[in-house]
């Protein structure tokens, strides 16, 4: 039985038990990838412990061991940015609660991963890399990191990422911090990880989780999930509660998981969501969580009709080959492709910036007083004058443009700002993606993620090629980006954007091109790219 079928039998067999059982049906066995159970996923690991060839604390012990081989040592990718001393007793207590039968979910006992800019209300600091909140613990957990302690998952660290989540500076090196460094790409170490969610990336395709939380405003879930080869899924506005994660913009912002199967991606979207009366907009989205289990079959592309967003092919040769064959897949399952444009995306690129400027200012104070009332920063006034003092440590490499841009705006009643808005909202939603979608009749969009991994350059900064993620950021739409191979041994992305709330559909489309493909390989942590390799 290979994994696929071990997947489609595990989850049935978990919904039937009404979530108090996650072991696969009688007779299936995991089928584990080459890093054994480190590499494999949250049913095969859930279905060894169930069986009692495993433990949490035995496997957060073998997680915490592999991050002091490989992130610490060895390559040194520099993906964690600090360890939750607690782990092993939060994996104890799991264990605890599975021999009295208690098992409250799939990820029961599953050793997981935050980005650091995500508050938990523990021993761990929450700071975004910024050296200006290091040691500042929050006062209480974000919705998100509650909503997956509730669900059994065992929180091992933090990830690095760029800082502020790269709202810092015009000229910025993705995936580096002031507090954490630069996190290494582990497909090739001299090329970056993309960001923000950079750590989150790196630590996934790695093994030294089972699975990580990004955090997206535009691309940080997707750019680093395609990058590095993995499944990362920026939900719907709304879907997932912003309270409690330091912020960019709350029009834009939202957590996502990053996996390395669309499976253990759907498990973990479904443990996410859910209504926060401390965050209003998740009312918006009460009641429209879908079933992501039962959307997990093989199949889901037949008869479905997808446009193939054209204006988003053409930054890179190589990548479109491996995209096209990716499209004669979907064709192959029996989507209907057609040909088509987003309209109107080069009419908001200046006005999101400016929403994010605005809401920069703000959100950060709210988030500072309410999170973080002991902080030594109160401000984006005193995050930029921290910085200006500790300018050897927080200004090595580039400055701090965007945090000054974002200070020098007025607050959320400014005609400007909210000028700014309806435009972002008119062209990415009515006369964006909504526009093409009716007038095409689409179940789906799909495009490149974004281009391959490029050389990480403190000199002159990223050097992004195309990117997919801006028209579903924007109009704050559901994204999926899920491996659809390799350039020069690179990993790239396919990425499925659908209508508000349609994550089942889009999950169900993107696990029968996974599973028709099994693209993802685990990485081998090259010095560089080989050439030779195609």
């Amino acid at each position: 039985m290979d994994r696929r079928d071990f997947v489609r039998i595990g989850l049935a067999a978990g919904a039937a038990a009404g979530g108090n059982r996650v072991l696969a049906a009688p007779g299936t066995s995991a089928k584990l990838g080459t890093g054994g159970i480190l590499d494999a996923g949250v049913w095969e690991q859930q279905q060894m412990m169930e069986a009692g060839k495993l433990t949490s604390h035995a496997l957060t012990s073998q997680y915490l061991a592999r991050i002091k081989t490989i992130d610490k040592s060895g390559p040194r990718l520099n993906a964690i940015i600090e360890i939750n001393p607690e782990a092993l007793k939060i994996a104890l207590e799991m264990d605890r609660e599975r021999n009295l039968k208690r098992v409250r979910g799939p990820l029961h006992g599953i050793p997981v991963l935050l980005k650091d800019n995500i508050a938990t209300g523990d021993r761990m600091s929450t700071t975004a890399g910024s050296l200006a909140l290091n040691g500042v613990r929050a006062a209480r957990d974000a919705h998100v990191a509650a909503q997956l302690r509730a669900a059994g998952a065992v929180i091992i660290g933090k990830t690095n990422l760029s800082e502020w989540a790269n709202m810092r500076s015009t000229h910025s090196v993705s995936g580096w911090s002031g507090r954490g460094g630069l996190t290494l790409n582990p497909y090739s170490l001299d090329r970056n990880c993309s960001g923000s969610s950079s750590g989150s990336g790196a630590a996934i395709a790695a093994g030294l989780a089972t699975l990580a939380v990004g955090t997206e405003t535009d691309g940080s879930i997707v750019s680093p999930a395609s990058i590095c080869g993995l499944v990362g899924i920026k939900p719907t506005l709304g879907l997932v509660s912003r309270s409690g994660i330091i912020p960019i913009a709350h029009s834009q912002d939202t957590a996502g998981p990053m996996a390395r199967s669309v499976a253990d991606a759907a498990l973990m979207l479904a443990a996410m969501t859910g209504v926060d009366p401390r965050d209003p907009v998740t009312q918006e989205g009460a009641g429209k969580a879908g079933d992501y289990r039962a959307a997990l079959r093989t199949g889901a592309l037949q008869g479905k009709r997808i446009g193939v967003a054209r204006n988003f092919f053409g930054s890179n040769d190589e990548l479109d080959a491996v995209i096209e064959k990716a499209l004669q897949e979907l064709k192959a399952q029996g989507a209907v492709l057609v040909d088509t444009e987003v309209p109107n995306t080069s009419k908001y690129g200046d006005s999101e910036t400016e929403v994010l400027l605005y809401e920069f200012k703000a959100d950060l104070a709210a988030y500072l007083k309410e999170y973080a009332p002991d902080a030594p920063v109160a401000s984006m006034a005193d995050v930029i004058a921290f910085n200006q003092r500790n300018h050897q440590k927080e200004l090595p490499f580039f400055g701090q443009e965007y945090l000054e841009r974002s200070e020098a705006k007025g607050d959320l009643d400014t005609p400007a700002y909210r000028e700014a808005l309806a435009n972002n909202h008119r062209y990415a939603r009515a006369e964006g993606l909504d526009q093409v979608m009716k007038e095409h009749r689409l179940d789906a969009l799909v495009a490149p993620t974004g281009g391959p991994a490029w050389l990480t350059d403190f000199i002159n900064g990223d050097h992004f090629g195309g990117s997919f993620s801006s028209p579903a950021a924007v109009a704050g739409y559901p994204h999926i980006t899920v491996p659809a191979g390799y350039v020069h041994g690179l990993p790239v992305g396919l990425s499925f954007v659908g209508a508000a709330y349609t994550e089942a559909s889009l999950i169900g489309m993107a696990y029968s091109y996974e599973q028709a493909t099994l693209h993802r390989r685990a990485p081998q942590f090259p010095p560089s790219v080989s050439l030779a390799v195609r």
